[in-house]
Formats: C-alpha cells, structure tokens, sequence
C-alpha cells in the first residue's frame, strides 16, 4: 500500500476493465409505432483509463458484438445481424472511444466519443451516473455505471424500415441505449 493510503482509498491513477458477468448492452426501439421492442448485445471489452482526482481526463474505450444480438426472436435477430441492419459478416465489430469527459454534478458525466458502426464513425454523448463503488469480497475494487443515449440509427446507415399502411413506419428511427456496467480495477 503507497504511503497515506488507506485500504479503502484507490490509486489515483488507474485501469479499470470490465466485468462482463455484471454488466450489459441494452437497446430499445418503437415497433409500428405502438410498442416498444427490447433487445441486447454482448459487451466484447470496456476499459476506463485515468486520474480519480481528474475524471475530465479519464479516456474510455469499448468494443461490443453485433453478431450476438439478442431481442428474443431468432427470425429478427438474423435480420438485425444482415446487410440490411449491423451487416455482421463485414461489419463484426460496433466500438467507442472517448474525446472528452465532462462532470455535470456529484457522480454525474457527460462523456462525448466516437460511435463506429457498419464502418461508419460519429459523435455521441452518453449521459453516465456513477452508481458506487467498493471493495469486493476477494480484494479487488469495483465500480458501476449507467450510460444512456438516444441516437438515430440512420446516422451509422442503417436505413432499413417499411411505411405502414396506416401512416408512420414499422421501425423508429431514434433507439434508446442503456449501459449497465461493471469495472474491476486492474
């Protein structure tokens, strides 16, 4: 233990990797504009690279997989997974990387990054809440977050959708992302 550290007082600089035990990937969507269908997505890596007394200055990465996406029926997901939508076969990888992180209150984050999918890379602001952290009972520390975001899929192009007979469309264009995640301190 460094001199004046206590056994609850983290390093001030520090990698954390993710726990992808405790942790998802999840995403929601309108459908025909009644309903909203959910879905989710394996988390492939995460890592968080900083200065706890610097937030502004901790740098952010993650690579999820679009070929595991799950919302509950097989015949959708192959869809999700085509040309049509994520195009897995060329496309395997979705990443983000951080450009800036900014505190917006106790806990609270605004972090801006690049959002790459189907090859096509664009900026975000994930709205993130730190929800705690603590030792663990096998000596390690652990922290957890929530990010949110709302984007439109047609900005990565994944265009994709049919006009309903009754007006409007089957598949919004605006989806919801929720990030649950879990970080051990490497």
């Amino acid at each position: 233990m460094a001199h004046g550290q206590t056994a609850t007082q983290q390093p001030a600089s520090a990698t954390w990797r993710l726990d992808p035990q405790h942790s998802s990937a999840e995403f929601s969507v309108r459908h025909m504009m009644i309903t909203t269908v959910r879905g989710k997505m394996p988390i492939r890596s995460a890592t968080i690279t900083g200065d706890a007394s610097d937030p502004s200055a901790a740098r952010i990465e993650a690579v999820l997989d679009p070929a595991g996406i799950d919302t509950g029926a097989a015949d959708r997901d192959q869809h999700l997974r085509s040309p049509d939508f994520f195009d897995v076969a060329a496309h395997p990888e979705i990443t983000f990387r951080s450009t800036k992180v900014r505190a917006t209150g106790s806990g609270s984050y605004e972090v801006e990054g690049q959002l790459t999918m189907r090859g096509v890379a664009r900026d975000v602001v994930l709205q993130v809440e730190k929800e705690g952290e603590g030792k663990d009972p096998w000596g390690g520390w652990r922290a957890g977050v929530t990010a949110t975001a709302t984007i439109d899929r047609r900005d990565w192009g994944l265009a994709w959708n049919q006009v309903l007979e009754t007006g409007g469309v089957l598949v919004s264009e605006k989806v919801k992302v929720t990030l649950n995640l879990q970080f051990v301190r490497a």
